[in-house]
């Protein structure tokens, strides 16, 4: 990286150091002008995880707040608007809050949990122990907020659930000025706490503190909560009619979370690696929230930094490696139960499909049907919506490159766990396999595919059809006791798809795995088996010690295969 060049700002969340630091920021400040031009009392923005929501939030919190430094907006889409930045910029006491650490594996630890990220908050206004505006009882139940012991926040229960409009309203009265609220992440505790088995009672205690913070709360200039899921108004929203929910699906805001294709190309340019560009728009792109469509700013910006000093740098998964992915998993596993095969690979295959969508769920429920399951892939970012005709169906589609292989991955990975269970087809399988009996290989292969949801993609390159189905070879031949599989070894000439060695019976077998485009499973058979002689694929097995080797040419076209077979004996 040239040294005048700008940081990336990798896994900063802070919008204070970015600016202060010289991190490459891209503007999103024309947020703050819609909020105070279109205005609304609750603001609920949600949307999928690294897609800048808290960034945002550090940026609101940072404009609004008391003492804010007009210099770290310069030059930002803001601070052209000089009558609102006169009127609004450093003019609040704002209470800012993260619920995203506020977990446990009870309801006490999670609650625990809470009292710290509150009681932190409220020790960052410590001034209210002194004020000359409190009244003494004031100022005992703002001690109530911050005392500990041993460590641990202290107050109690009442005290929790009011916490939030207790301490607006003492700043409030301290400022001579109406707070503004930010809680970031708001929905975390309840999904926490309905994995752990408990989401009754965190579902109350939210309930509280969000009705008395947000519905009866005098001191409120406005509030700004973001998460992943718009959680049913009657869960925990009950009786606010001032909730403006803004959602992957609303077109108001749409372009302030992710990166747009122009913004993208400007971050290439600027780094000198606009080359890139098709890569990190297949890998990254396709989001679409509103009319908007958008890059995921994790992925971009992950790629970016370590694209920067690697001119070979494929795209990798970012996005993935924050979470489990336990939700494909479920999906998945609903076929046959209300999610059909074809389904999958329609979407495996960059096709959309329409379903109805609800959008205000609750956690206990997500996983009750297939029809809440569309939903919440959409919430979380697993899918995107390609548009709708009546605003409650959508054309649901996997958004690029990166989640399609997280689906093809997941695919694979149940597809294993069932063969691990089929140990009388697996071995059949495989003795085919070592005594060169291709047409019984085939017709137990050709039986494992049809099981599997299966990779008809037309938008991907032919490498990756062929992968997917060596993934599920080696699926079967992993579990094979006494076999030593080697995937894509390294020859003289090139690379073998898979090389076994079969222990102690000097049998070796070679297979070489190929699509065959238009169904021409014959002409692919003959391939294979040529790119295994003019390779010299078998070298390795002969160094060995293997006598005998079978060297497979394996064609797949959608569920159908072929097996052909050479026997070399030495």
């Amino acid at each position: 990286m040239n040294q005048k060049q700008r940081k990336l700002p990798v896994g900063i969340e802070s919008f204070w150091e970015i600016r202060k630091e010289n991190f490459y920021y891209i503007d999103k400040t024309g947020m703050i002008r819609d909020l105070l031009q279109k205005w609304s009392k609750v603001n609920l923005f949600t949307r999928p995880r690294r897609f800048g929501k808290s960034l945002n939030m550090s940026m609101l919190r940072t404009f609004f707040e008391l003492g804010c430094d007009p210099s770290l907006f310069e030059g930002l889409e803001i601070a052209k608007e000089t009558e609102l930045c006169e009127k609004y910029m450093g003019k609040f006491p704002v209470i800012s809050l993260s619920l995203k650490g506020v977990d446990g594996r009870s309801f006490s630890e999670a609650a625990a949990a809470l009292r710290r990220v509150i009681g932190n908050e409220a020790f960052r206004f410590s001034y209210l122990a002194e004020s000359e505006r409190l009244l003494p009882e004031e100022k005992k139940i703002y001690q109530a907020l911050i005392d500990t012991q041993d460590g641990r926040f202290t107050m109690a229960d009442d005290v929790l659930a009011d916490s939030l409009h207790t301490l607006s309203r003492f700043l409030a009265k301290h400022h001579g000025r109406k707070v503004i609220l930010l809680i970031d992440e708001y929905d975390v505790p309840l999904d926490k706490a309905f994995r752990s088995g408990y989401y009754d009672e965190m579902i109350s205690l939210i309930r509280g503190m969000f009705s008395n913070a947000l519905k009866t709360n005098d001191s409120l200039q406005f509030a700004v909560l973001t998460g992943c899921l718009r959680i049913s108004k009657e869960s925990i929203f009950t009786g606010l009619n001032n909730l403006n929910v803004l959602s992957v699906t609303d077109v108001q805001y749409d372009d302030y979370f992710g990166f747009t294709d122009r913004e993208v190309r400007e971050m290439l340019e600027y780094y000198d690696i606009s080359d890139a560009y098709d890569a990190v728009k297949s890998w990254y792109d396709g989001y679409r929230f509103g009319d908007a469509e958008v890059y995921c700013p994790w992925d971009v910006i992950c790629f970016c930094s370590r694209r920067i000093d690697n001119p070979r740098l494929f795209p990798q998964n970012y996005w993935s490696n924050t979470s489990s992915n336990e939700i494909i998993q479920r999906f998945i596993r609903m076929t046959g139960n209300g999610l059909t095969k074809s389904e999958v690979e329609a979407l495996v295959a960059g096709e959309a499909l329409t379903k109805e969508i609800r959008e205000d769920l609750t956690y206990n429920s997500l996983y009750d049907s297939i029809e809440h399951l569309w939903s919440l892939l959409l919430a979380t970012g697993y899918l995107t919506q390609r548009g709708t005709f009546d605003g409650r169906s959508y054309q649901l589609a996997i958004p690029n490159m990166e989640i399609r292989s997280l689906f093809r991955d997941q695919i694979l990975s149940l597809f294993k766990e069932d063969v691990k269970k089929d140990g009388e087809r697996l071995s059949a399988f495989c003795e085919a396999l070592k005594t060169g009996n291709a047409p019984e290989a085939e017709r137990l292969f050709t039986d494992y595919l049809k099981q599997t949801i299966r990779i008809r993609d037309t938008f991907v390159r032919r490498p990756t059809k062929e992968n997917f189905f060596h993934g599920i070879l080696l699926g079967i031949l992993g579990f094979k006791d006494g076999w030593f599989v080697k995937s894509n070894r390294e020859s003289d000439k090139g690379y073998s798809d898979i090389l076994v060695k079969i222990e102690d019976e000097e049998i070796g077998l070679l297979i070489e795995v190929k699509y065959a485009q238009r169904g021409e499973l014959e002409s692919a058979c003959k391939k294979a088996l040529q790119q295994i002689q003019e390779k010299g694929y078998a070298a390795e097995l002969r160094e060995d010690g293997c006598h005998t080797i079978y060297q497979y040419g394996i064609a797949c076209f959608r569920k159908q295969c072929r097996i052909a077979v050479e026997k070399e004996e030495g």
